[in-house]
């Protein structure tokens, strides 16, 4: 399916969740915020939320350090 992420186009094969999405790209589920579609996501939905041809999504991952 083709998808959107953070403005770049991308053909994603091997996801049809949010959760099948973050782990294809290896993104550590508790430190990702996702919004699709312009809709910030609960991180409990990930599993629940299919994707869709066409959906538009960002990614905002935190990242530690001092």
């Amino acid at each position: 399916m083709q998808l959107t992420i953070n403005g770049q186009s991308r053909m994603v094969e091997a996801a049809s969740t949010v959760a099948d999405l973050l782990k294809y790209l290896q993104l550590e589920t508790d430190r990702v915020v996702v919004e699709l579609n312009r809709e910030i996501l609960s991180a409990d939905s990930h599993c629940a939320t299919r994707l869709q041809d066409g959906d538009s999504l960002e990614l905002i991952q935190f990242v530690g350090g001092g």
